[in-house]
């Protein structure tokens, strides 16, 4: 399984990246939004951690963008911010994300949500 982490601040996606790896998943990086898209389109992940505050493109623009394209609308998507108001949360959730999970969070039960999310298919 490939998953992309979308995030420009380094400590998280080493973090996640140590996570994920450990726990046997493919991992790439993206650093900002418009990166973000390219690895979506070239490698096909399977899930995509998304950062809402990135340079060039936001977690909302990606997010929405991969909803918009049918050939990518299977990729799962996990809206990572420290924005934790209602309101960010029910746009995170109509750009099309699966699920929205406020910094700073918890990294067991971020890889339980992952783990679910994957096997729901």
């Amino acid at each position: 399984m490939k998953v992309l982490i979308a995030d420009d601040e380094p400590n998280i996606v080493t973090a996640l990246e140590f996570l994920l790896q450990r726990g046997g998943y493919e991992v790439r990086v993206a650093q900002n939004g418009d990166e973000a898209l390219s690895l979506i389109e070239s490698e096909r992940p399977d899930l995509v951690l998304l950062d809402v505050m990135m340079p060039l493109r936001s977690g909302y623009e990606v997010c929405q963008h991969l909803r918009e394209r049918p050939e990518l609308q299977h990729i799962k998507v996990i809206m990572l911010t420290a924005k934790g108001r209602e309101a960010e949360m029910s746009k995170g959730l109509s750009a099309g994300a699966d699920l929205y999970i406020t910094k700073p969070f918890s990294t067991s039960d971020l890889m339980g949500k992952i783990r679910g999310l994957l096997a729901s298919g």
